[in-house]
């Protein structure tokens, strides 16, 4: 297995762009078919697949068409925190509460009353 850290950019692009070539393929759909179901050009199909991904907008939509969105689903779900975790986040919560006065102030001089 390829250390994906290792490999430059273009590369990672261009792998991924044969990647959603393959599954296009596999599926049986037309680049022409895939650009009007995923609502972009047929030459925006025909770039992301030589690993020219100018649009993310397109790109996701190109994924979902495909059924492959799950490849990202790492980035978009939420982060399990343990227990401790959770308790830590708790208790410092408690600590940084906003403080408030306890009622009214008290006025200790009289008040001057009004010659009007």
């Amino acid at each position: 297995m390829t250390d994906i850290y290792m490999l430059a950019d273009r590369t990672i692009l261009t792998k991924i762009g044969e990647k959603l070539k393959t599954a296009r393929l596999k599926q049986n759909i037309t680049q022409q078919n895939l650009a009007d179901a995923a609502n972009v050009s047929l030459s925006t199909v025909k770039n992301i697949e030589k690993g020219e991904i100018r649009s993310f907008d397109a790109f996701l939509r190109m994924l979902r068409t495909l059924g492959k969105l799950d490849v990202l689903q790492q980035l978009v779900e939420e982060e399990q925190l343990s227990p401790s975790e959770y308790y830590n986040m708790v208790q410092a919560s408690k600590t940084h509460q906003r403080k408030r006065a306890a009622g009214k102030p008290t006025n200790t001089k009289q008040e001057e009353k009004s010659e009007w």
